[in-house]
């Protein structure tokens, strides 16, 4: 049912708007509204399909945090953080408020960001979009009914796509804006329809404020072993971070976003927000099958309108189209979204130069420094004719979403590996052989087969060498693994190209780490990588 303008439940945070308000529906409402108010298709199988026009992804250099006295000393600010004046930020709200007002309809979610209730952020999602109500509500923590009761919120994040900036009059690059007021608690979107801007919102309060209270924020998907043992994968976008982690005989905690507290690691999200391009029923049949449930939204995915047949290799509206549901259409899924504190840690490289051994032994000053260099390597597949691949780091594995220095992450990470005694391993699913173009991809048998040494501890027996360019642990041999991938270097027909690219690379991290070497202690810096 929906509220009318004399119970609303806006009025106390001061926006004032006589539009009918859809607070807090559930699945079936939702979807029935945004069908009825033309946003979207039902597919045969009872998808929910939108098309989000030009926006099919985020628009990361539309996105702009206040600098005020909450900010100045608290935000890393650069190329990622960009600063938007209190001023500017002033006349945004003015206008997103006089934009709510005139509304004939509004729909308002009332929602968790985190798992653990002690961590938990509240927060108010406000839309002019019924299907976007329904993705927040999806992707983050649902509250009980009694939970709703007197919720007040902490944050709120006002989306409206139909609004357009103006540059010169609200301080920002374009008609599509993402402002982040840490002093006022609100977030405004505008000018776009992608509603990954909300999830990642979330994300950026819950990167801002854990912190301060000990708890590491973590761009990661994580899961539970049959002893209760947890593993957290780090990785950017191409690396297996969800594939590795979805383990039949493992409990998914999450795919995307995770707290480490004293007590638990815990998912940020109540939903999973996955990739939908190619996805095929026999690589991944989990996720394959909440294409076919109510309750998913796919956005971007081609939908023949007469049919309502989806197809998932159709990329014309978008490479990158998505579906959202809920956690639990995933069969292995942990009820509560949480595990114990992690016993492994995880972190996953495409290593497209073939230099990386398939996996490696890291000790917590070493794993501080990967985990704030981020590093995997994408191909150049776009270009014709070039195939050299290009390094990518992405400090935390997750730059874009990190207000704060990353050493602040850094050195929560390694307090809480030295705390719990966590085995740290990097895991290279990239290329062996040579480089892209001459080597071949990691076969993914030999990744879990070695994944699982390293998870069910059998790993730890094994033998180790020193890899003489980065200086962590690597196995001589595994069982079930063929020991001749184990040593990079060997898998080379050209010895001497292997050495080349190896010290390229090496220099490489040496040159990406300098802008973190003054703010890290000497273990972490005696930890980089050997050039020759």
């Amino acid at each position: 049912m929906a509220d009318s303008a004399s119970n609303n439940p806006l009025a106390n945070q001061g926006i004032a708007t006589s539009a009918t308000l859809f607070c807090n529906q559930g699945t079936a409402q939702l979807v029935e509204l945004a069908v009825s108010r033309g946003e979207g298709l039902l597919s045969a199988d009872g998808a929910f399909v939108v098309a989000t026009g030009k926006h099919t992804g985020r628009s990361a250099s539309d996105k702009f945090i206040v600098r005020d006295a909450e900010t100045e000393h608290s935000v890393w600010w650069g190329k990622t953080n960009v600063a938007m004046t209190p001023d500017h930020f002033a006349l945004l709200k003015a206008d997103f408020l006089a934009e709510v007002a005139k509304r004939e309809t509004l729909f308002v979610a009332d929602l968790f960001g985190g798992s653990q209730p002690e961590h938990r952020v509240n927060v108010r999602v406000i839309n002019e979009l019924a299907w976007h109500n329904l993705f927040i509500r999806t992707l983050l923590v649902r509250p009980k009914a009694q939970e709703l009761e007197g919720f007040s919120p902490d944050y709120t994040i006002i989306d409206l796509p139909s609004f357009r900036a103006d540059p010169a009059r609200h301080g920002c690059r374009s008609e599509t804006v993402i402002a982040v007021n840490f002093s006022e608690k609100l977030i405004l979107i505008g000018g776009t329809a992608y509603a990954g801007e909300m999830k990642k919102s979330v994300f950026g309060i819950l990167n801002y404020l854990l912190p301060t209270k000990g708890v590491m924020p973590m761009h990661c998907s994580a899961n539970i072993g049959s002893n209760g043992d947890t593993a957290v994968f780090f990785g950017l976008s191409g690396t297996g971070k969800t594939t590795l982690s979805a383990d039949a005989s493992r409990t998914l905690i999450g795919d995307d976003e995770h707290g480490w507290s004293d007590t638990a690691v815990f998912n940020f999200e109540g939903g999973c927000y996955a990739k939908m391009i190619r996805l095929s029923a026999e690589a991944e049949p989990e996720i394959y099958a909440t294409t076919k449930r109510f309750g998913t939204v796919l956005e971007n995915v081609v939908i023949d309108p007469v049919t309502r047949q989806i197809d998932l290799d159709d990329d014309s509206l978008a490479e990158n189209s998505r579906g959202s549901y809920p956690i639990d259409f995933i069969p292995n899924a942990s009820e509560e979204n949480m595990g114990p504190v992690p016993k492994n840690i995880i972190m996953l490289t495409a290593d497209a130069y073939g230099v990386l051994p398939p996996i490696s032994k890291m000790t917590p000053d070493q794993a501080m420094y990967h985990f704030l260099s981020g590093y995997t390597a994408r191909v150049a597949g776009t270009e014709i004719g070039v195939t050299e691949p290009t390094a990518t780091f992405s400090t935390c594995f997750g730059a874009p979403f990190m207000p704060r220095h990353p050493s602040v992450y850094g050195n929560l990470l390694k307090e809480r590996i030295a705390k719990g005694g966590v085995s740290c391993w990097l895991v290279n699913t990239g290329w062996t052989g040579g480089s892209y173009g001459t080597g071949s991809r990691m076969p993914i048998k030999a990744t879990r087969a070695l994944l699982n040494a390293a998870l069910d501890g059998s790993l730890a027996n094994a033998e180790f060498r020193k890899d003489p360019n980065f200086g962590f642990e690597v196995p001589v041999a595994v069982a079930g693994v063929d020991s001749a991938i184990l040593d990079p270097r060997s898998t080379w027909l050209d010895k001497a190209a292997y050495d080349a690219t190896a010290q390229k690379l090496v220099r490489q991290f040496i040159d990406n780490f300098a802008q973190f070497a003054d703010h890290v202690d000497e273990g972490v810096r005696q930890s980089a990588p050997k050039a020759a």
